[in-house]
């Protein structure tokens, strides 16, 4: 990916700061401009550089990390904002602020990987999509052939090991692809990420009910198991459920 994605980085610990900055060196679309310690400096930084996204701390002195958020997303170029917190009873209140991600300490690479993507997919042309498969279908490979899904027969994928499993309404199909990828060509049929392990057709959820640790449960439409929603998707998911 040649575009470079210009990235604040904002907390009020040093160590965090070189942790995060680290952690992004190794994604070569992620251009650091600049580190704040505070929501104030991460406003006046912004204005100054620019930046295509905020990792932004929560737990600041003064000026929090959403207090900061909502300034700038009042900004004319509103950058985008990935909040980063140790306390996840803060991630209801992010997705108010229109956050594109919300990140656990000890940052957890899979996840922050996962969040790259979605900002890749931002800044990723027409021109930079896959030109090599029939438009609208699914390539996957089964006993030498290849068959081409099409996604609204597809219930749901989850991730297991090192193997993808794709369930559709009448077979499953199992593939090396990452599930980030699989999650990258189905932009726009009504997936969802649930969870770092499963991926959902939001038209055949059937019921979402509580769990423990703010965590719940999805019922999928002609399937008897239950799916696990990580307390960090449930309110996006609830958002884009309801009416």
């Amino acid at each position: 990916m040649e575009t470079s994605i210009r990235t604040l980085i904002v907390d009020d610990e040093p160590y965090s700061r070189d942790e995060l900055k680290h952690l992004l060196g190794a994604f070569p679309s992620i251009k650091i401009v600049g580190e704040a310690e505070s929501g104030e400096s991460a406003i006046m930084s912004a204005l100054q550089l620019h930046p295509d996204v905020v990792f932004m701390d929560v737990e600041m002195p003064k000026m929090n990390g959403m207090k900061a958020a909502k300034a700038l997303l009042e900004l004319k170029k509103a950058p985008m904002v990935v909040f980063a917190t140790a306390y996840p009873q803060f991630a209801a209140e992010a997705f108010r602020y229109d956050a594109i991600d919300y990140l656990l300490k000890p940052y957890d690479e899979e996840q922050l990987q996962e969040t790259i993507t979605r900002i890749e997919k931002k800044f990723t042309t027409p021109t930079e999509q896959d030109p090599g498969r029939p438009s609208g279908k699914l390539p996957v490979e089964r006993d030498g052939e290849i068959i081409y899904l099409e996604p609204r027969e597809i219930l749901y994928i989850v991730r297991d090991d090192k193997v993808t499993k794709i369930i559709s309404k009448s077979s499953e199909f199992e593939t090396k692809m990452p599930l980030k990828d699989l999650e990258s060509k189905l932009m726009g049929y009504g997936f969802f990420r649930i969870h770092k392990s499963f991926l959902v057709n939001l038209e055949y959820i059937n019921r979402l009910s509580p769990w423990f640790n703010g965590a719940y449960q999805l019922e999928i439409e002609g399937r008897k198991e239950l799916l696990s929603v990580s307390r960090n998707y449930v309110k996006a998911l609830r958002s884009r459920l309801e009416i």
